[in-house]
């Protein structure tokens, strides 16, 4: 069996596309530009997925001290560099490739600012945790680019943030159970990635243009689009049908949560008592958020 015909094995029930949404520009911290695609007023949540930006920021605009509770960021650098500083003394730069997996449980409060000239651009993704994960203590997974598996096969190229693709495989621990997948396709590459049959997923294009969802006739879609995938499907299809420009796209899956969700701002409970208890909590500084009363990071002193 030829190794096309082998790939071709891999999804035998492709899932379509159902939804498509423009991401467009919008402002967001101070000055910053988002493209938000999950999280906007037509698609709220995604269960278990809260937001998704592709955020463009240029000093001295950026994301000053603010907080978090109840859920994970994922911050995943696609040119320039951001550093990332919180109230427990954690600091870093987040480069170009590199990913940062912050896990803000009980309570964080970080800033992330431009750390080179010129534009700096990403894409953050908000993972909502389950009731019995929400108060936990505070973690981060990072990884640089050169540690971020990869793998190459019939003109398709993948980092495997989450999951696993193409025989590669993530070290990154998902409480929520997670993929997270950036591919390239060359031009006439044709793709199929196995999705576990209960989860939601999405594609959201970065660059060039594809085809996707099991019909390889279906409109071309192209950057800034994100694309919900219907359920029940074992995989996603997608093509290259260009003739010079690579596609790339990431495709992201998780288990949904089927929990109650309420949401204020950058705090995410399950009852609307949570909520409030967790402004509560931040605006007298206890129940994990005790260092914020004296803490400003270096960018806001």
């Amino acid at each position: 069996m030829l190794a096309n015909e082998m790939l071709s094995c891999v999804v035998k029930e492709p899932r379509l596309v159902v939804r498509k949404f423009l991401a467009r520009p919008q402002h967001e911290g101070l000055g910053a530009t988002v493209r938000r695609s999950i999280g906007r007023f037509e698609l709220r949540y995604f269960d278990p997925f809260l937001v998704l930006d592709e955020f463009s920021v240029t000093a001295p605009a950026g994301f000053p001290d603010h907080p978090h509770r109840g859920f994970e960021t994922v911050t995943y650098m696609l040119q320039g560099a951001v550093t990332h500083e919180d109230f427990e003394g954690h600091k870093g730069t987040i480069k170009a490739g590199d990913l940062q997996w912050m896990t803000a449980g009980r309570g964080i409060v970080h800033s992330e600012m431009p750390a080179e000239q010129g534009t700096q651009k990403g894409l953050q993704l908000w993972i909502n945790l389950s009731s019995k994960q929400k108060m936990i203590e505070p973690r981060y997974q990072e990884m640089s680019s050169k540690d971020i598996a990869e793998a190459s096969k019939d003109g398709i190229k993948v980092r495997v943030i989450a999951g696993e693709a193409l025989g590669a495989k993530s070290p990154v621990y998902t409480r929520t159970p997670t993929m997270y997948l950036d591919f390239t396709l060359k031009p006439g590459a044709h793709l199929q990635q196995p999705i576990p049959k209960s989860w939601n997923s999405f594609v959201y294009v970065l660059e060039g243009e594809g085809t996707f969802g099991g019909k390889k006739s279906s409109p071309l879609v192209s950057a800034h689009h994100l694309l919900l995938l219907g359920s029940g499907g074992d995989g996603l299809e997608a093509w290259n049908k260009s003739g010079s420009k690579p596609l790339r796209f990431i495709l992201v899956g998780g288990e949904p949560l089927g929990e109650p969700l309420v949401q204020f701002g950058p705090f995410v409970m399950n009852t609307q008592e949570e909520i409030d208890q967790t402004v509560e909590d931040f605006e007298n500084c206890v129940n994990g958020f005790e260092k914020a009363k004296h803490w400003r990071s270096e960018g806001c002193n």
